[in-house]
């Protein structure tokens, strides 16, 4: 399911809830409010926009709302993975690793794991 991008703010949101969920806005204000320095309303006003776009649904129960996410957290992570590829890199993965590695950005850890994913793929 394509959503619409979801901001840092909507990302603290929903993390709770793909740890977790349903849950209401009290819970999900418990978790991340201090962290942030929110309020409640701001925890609403977040939820509120998560659930315009798609990425979260709601039921009620009694005179609560219980929050769940509607998309996966492995399935927002290739969404905006895609996204900085094609804006950064054209598309490519490659000048990705490459601007990575000039950069001496990788670990050797993350080359041996690139090497084995590498390995893994060839036929």
């Amino acid at each position: 399911m394509a959503v619409e991008r979801i901001s840092e703010s909507e990302y603290a949101v929903i993390t709770p809830l793909w740890e977790e969920s349903p849950l209401t806005a009290v819970e999900i204000a418990d978790r991340v409010a201090d962290a942030q320095g929110w309020t409640l309303q701001t925890v609403k006003t977040l939820l509120s926009r998560l659930v315009n776009k798609g990425a979260v649904a709601f039921e009620a129960q009694g005179r609560r709302y219980l929050y769940r996410p509607l998309i996966e957290r492995d399935d927002h992570a290739v969404a905006e993975s895609r996204r900085l590829i094609d804006r950064l890199f054209a598309g490519k993965v490659s000048p990705l690793v490459a601007h990575l590695a000039e950069r001496d950005v990788l670990s050797k850890e993350d080359i041996a794991a690139i090497e084995a994913l590498l390995k893994d793929l060839r036929p």
